[in-house]
């Protein structure tokens, strides 16, 4: 049974799917035994603790530098004996040094369709902002790997959704997390703990 840390930053609503999935046996192969908050008091600590998951905050603003918060992070997460890393709305950039150490073992959800709508900056309502500006027709939601790149790691899974002509930043980003994010980062979640994801370069393969 493989180890799993989810890394947060605000309310959780992704943290709630995975818990969600874990509790209906949709998650194969692994557990989450973890969680890390980059900042004190957001909801997802609430959640962890609803369910009696070990939680921790680490700030990067209590380190002196990035080397130090990359070891606490490290640290952490040795503590737990962690096999996967999810990123679930977390909003920091996780260090090289921790990317180093999980190579293809860190997973992120991003709100749109990569290789749109992404990079530096991009996040949250941002991005949905930045859909609505463009006038695209369909959005949707991206799970990757983790690489030094912000967004640039090999892609696992995507899911389109329609933006709707009366769409608002806050309604489109509700229709993008229940269509396709809440879907798909427990279906991801449960392909790597089962061994079902092959890594060719920048492309991903499932395994049946």
């Amino acid at each position: 049974m493989l180890n799993i840390a989810v890394f947060v930053s605000g309310g959780g609503t992704n943290l709630q799917a995975l818990l969600d999935a874990q509790q209906a046996g949709q998650i194969c192969g692994g557990q989450i035994v973890a969680v890390m908050a980059s900042k004190p008091g957001v909801y997802a600590l609430e959640r962890a603790a609803k369910h009696g998951i070990a939680a921790e905050v680490v700030r990067k603003a209590e380190y002196a530098d990035t080397a130090q918060y990359a070891q606490a992070m490290l640290q952490f997460l040795h503590r737990h004996q962690i096999g996967l890393i999810v990123l679930a709305g977390f909003l920091s950039i996780v260090p090289e040094e921790v990317i180093r150490a999980y190579p293809n073992k860190i997973i992120n959800i991003h709100p749109s369709l990569i290789p749109s709508f992404c990079g530096p900056g991009f996040y949250g309502l941002r991005v949905h902002q930045a859909v609505l500006d463009a006038g695209v027709k369909v959005t949707g939601a991206t799970v990757h790997f983790v690489n030094e790149v912000v967004d640039g790691g090999a892609i696992l899974f995507q899911k389109a959704v329609s933006v709707e002509e009366d769409d608002t930043p806050e309604t489109l980003q509700r229709r993008v997390m229940e269509q396709a994010e809440w879907k798909l980062l427990p279906l991801a979640v449960s392909k790597f703990c089962e061994g079902k994801i092959q890594v060719e370069g920048r492309r991903t393969r499932i395994l049946p």
